[in-house]
């Protein structure tokens, strides 16, 4: 009796404060819509690039058109500030002004991530690409550049050799499939570099070489066409993921044996030469630092070095030949220098790079003007940052530089416009230049230089460790050419080749072209 009467008054007193009860719901309900509808998310304060292109899709469809018109159209609209691109990626692209670089350059990668960029467009989940190991930039700075002087004798011998091959002289002129066999010099001295003479030759090593970035990008391009939520069923079973892991199995298969030998050698052998390359730096101190390495980790290493190295190389080589070829004026002063200089060294030392300031500021100069892609300085941003100006990057985001635009900008360069071959070897030779000390000004216009106006090799922490290398080799290449043959364009060609721009990367116009 007691417990129903207090079961009922306990009803009546419920319904009596129902309204209150209600009425405190309904508030804070109401509070929460609001601030759920006025809490602004950090990318709605930064503005769309393209924006009145239309919608994504369509903004997507113009990116892969005409990046260029897009990044430009963002370069001068938000200049000294950030904007944002619908790109190739799936993540959000935010563009960052060059002004902002020397604050972000310092920041740590749990901040800002060079690793994380590449993660996210490489797919490495299906590819098996990894831009973690550390062990890489390690051996190429702290053996590959510092062992140039002693290196460079053997790379332009290689050059030579490669040559000889792949460009028999002539006593007539002779119409080139250019980047087809400038591909073959590449991949055989750098991997006269990379694992040694006894493979770099082998036909093996140069399809895999080159081949083997093409098959990367097959298969990203196709990974990337499929939804997220559809890859892990479907990725596999591509053809294209299929030909990459094939090519990765027989890059194994074939250098394998290699490792074995040079492994058991080590262990065994008390005379063995131990051969100067990569592969046995790696094998020498890398591992003692990174731990060992197993032969298929040290294949992919391998993997990875072609897949960096052979077409940025190639690429930027052949816009010089292009360059040369298209501007025949340039070729005396070019030759005369380099004659000058190997005369006095007798080949192509640490020196007598050092003194070809006309060859570096020309290849310089065509790297400025026709760069291997029109943004820079990719990074993924793993937590929000505030910018000087009290903007912010949030999480999650990639971020770049305009490269081109910067390069072109005339804040940044003096009548950008126009191809100015010796434009940086005459700051070089400029004794006073604003007061700052001659070598000073040297060090700033190499062509190995990285700064806002420089970006070719990226910049900070993570700009590329082999741009040393890569600056020797290609001037070694273009310089005997040069020496040994005469250049210029097919019959019937007036102009330069254009270069084929898609999306944010740049080739050459047809890799069937002379």
């Amino acid at each position: 009796m007691a417990l129903g009467e207090l079961a009922s008054g306990s009803i009546e007193g419920l319904s009596t404060k129902w309204p209150f009860i209600l009425t405190t719901l309904l508030a804070l309900v109401g509070t929460w819509l609001l601030q759920l509808l006025f809490k602004q998310d950090p990318l709605s304060k930064i503005p769309f690039a393209g924006s009145d292109i239309g919608d994504e899709n369509k903004r997507r469809v113009a990116f892969m058109q005409d990046a260029k018109a897009i990044y430009a159209d963002g370069y001068q609209k938000f200049k000294n500030s950030l904007f944002r691109i619908t790109s190739s990626r799936e993540s959000h692209v935010i563009v960052v002004d060059p002004l902002f670089l020397r604050e972000l350059k310092d920041l740590p990668d749990d901040v800002l991530s060079f690793s994380g960029a590449i993660e996210d467009i490489m797919h490495p989940r299906y590819t098996n690409i990894r831009s973690d190991r550390a062990i890489v930039p390690h051996v190429v700075k702290r053996d590959l550049t510092p062992s140039l002087s002693r290196l460079n004798p053997v790379i332009a011998e290689e050059v030579d050799l490669a040559f000889q091959e792949e460009f028999p002289q002539s006593k007539e002129f002779t119409a080139v499939p250019l980047n087809k066999h400038l591909l073959r010099v590449v991949s055989k001295v750098s991997g006269r570099i990379f694992v040694g003479p006894e493979l770099c030759r082998t036909e093996e090593y140069i399809d895999m070489g080159i081949n083997y970035t093409l098959d990367l990008m097959s298969a990203v391009n196709a990974i990337s066409q499929l939804k997220p939520s559809k890859r892990d069923v479907t990725t596999f079973k591509l053809p294209e993921v299929e030909k990459l892991r094939q090519r990765q199995q027989n890059s194994y298969t074939f250098i394998k044996p290699m490792i074995e030998a040079r492994k058991k050698a080590m262990k065994e052998d008390p005379d063995f030469q131990k051969p100067d390359d990569i592969m046995q730096w790696i094998l020498d101190d890398g591992q003692s630092k990174y731990g060992e390495q197993d032969d298929q980790e040290l294949t992919e290493i391998q993997l990875g070095l072609t897949f960096a190295a052979i077409h940025t190389t190639t690429l930027s080589t052949t816009n010089a030949f292009y360059n040369i070829a298209a501007m025949p004026e340039l070729i005396p002063e070019l030759r005369e220098e380099i004659r000058g200089v190997l005369r006095e060294y007798g080949t192509f030392t640490s020196a007598a790079l050092q003194k070809m300031k006309k060859l570096d500021s020309f290849l310089r100069e065509s790297m400025r003007v026709y760069p291997l892609s029109l943004a820079s300085f990719s990074r993924k941003v793993l937590k929000p940052i505030v910018l000087s100006n009290g903007q912010v990057i949030p999480a999650g985001c990639i971020i770049e530089v305009p490269s081109y635009h910067t390069m072109h900008d005339p804040d940044m360069v003096e009548n950008p416009d126009k191809f100015d071959a010796f434009r940086w070897s005459r700051l070089r030779e400029n004794e006073e230049v604003k007061g700052v000390d001659r070598a000073s000004v040297g060090a700033a216009n190499q062509l190995v230089t990285v700064s806002p106006v420089s970006l070719n090799f990226g910049y900070g922490r993570h700009a590329c460790p082999g741009r040393f290398f890569a600056a020797n080799e290609i001037k070694m290449i273009v310089g005997r050419a040069l020496l040994d043959y005469d250049i210029k364009m097919v019959d019937g060609e007036t102009e330069r080749y254009k270069n084929v721009v898609f999306a944010e990367s740049v080739s050459w116009t047809d890799v069937t072209s002379p």
